[in-house]
């Protein structure tokens, strides 16, 4: 993750300070240091601890239009932040993170089919690696999207995580606002979701794992373009 943004960096012509902050200490002390960023990213990863404050922290993205960028875990806290304060979900939450909330915005699908199109069924009990979703997978985009804007009509990233956003509140996230700019083909998962334009410039978040295909010679198109409007909201300060 570090080098896919040091790499935007030398594409967009800046050099790329990075602020690596505790979410326990958000929760524990507030969102104060963020006022001092050009912009805001949760990355990938596993387990409660600090959800909250991850949580608290896209919530201060969304509502001061400050640049957002969720990957992986970052797009299902981002979902559940805008299912909570804006889609009036309350409980909104996670099954890795409550098993018996009653409302999984988030949680583990129990039937995948893989790559060479074999079955594969999962449960909480699984072995953690042999139940992931993993490698490259096509899907299309939806047009006049911030994700069509750059990445074009297709999006073909790699993966890496188990749990999925829920499709039976979809409908209700994009009856709020939400935006779910690309979708799996086949099972219909939801790959990416964004913020309209006109209520923020810059807001979006995938499943996936782009950091992974970045290189120093080209660079990223995602990590590009939010690096591009980081510096377009430091120039607006």
């Amino acid at each position: 993750m570090t080098e896919a943004l040091i790499h935007a960096g030398v594409h967009t012509q800046s050099k790329v300070n990075i602020h690596f902050m505790d979410s326990e200490d958000i929760e524990s002390n507030g969102i104060g240091r963020l006022s001092e960023m050009d912009a805001i990213l949760v990355p990938g990863g596993f387990g409660k601890r600090g959800t909250e404050g991850k949580i608290r922290a896209i919530q201060y993205a969304r509502e001061s239009k400050k640049p957002y960028l969720g990957i992986c875990l970052g797009m299902q806290l981002a979902v559940i932040e805008y299912a909570r304060h804006v889609a009036k979900l309350d409980k909104a939450n996670s099954t890795e993170f409550d098993a018996d909330t009653p409302q999984p915005i988030v949680g583990l699908i129990t039937e995948w089919k893989t790559a060479d199109g074999k079955l594969e069924t999962r449960s909480e009990d699984s072995d953690l690696g042999g139940t992931m979703r993993l490698g490259a997978q096509s899907c299309p985009i939806e047009p006049n999207t911030l994700a069509a804007q750059i990445y074009g009509a297709q999006v073909n990233e790699r993966h890496r995580h188990r749990y999925e956003v829920n499709n039976h509140y979809v409908d209700q996230l994009k009856a709020a606002g939400l935006i779910i700019s690309a979708r799996t083909p086949s099972e219909q998962l939801c790959e990416m979701i964004e913020l309209p334009q006109s209520e923020h410039p810059w807001f979006l978040a995938c499943q996936f794992h782009p950091e992974f295909t970045s290189n120093p010679r080209t660079g990223h198109p995602l990590f590009k373009s939010y690096i591009q409007a980081a510096l377009q909201y430091k120039g607006e300060k």
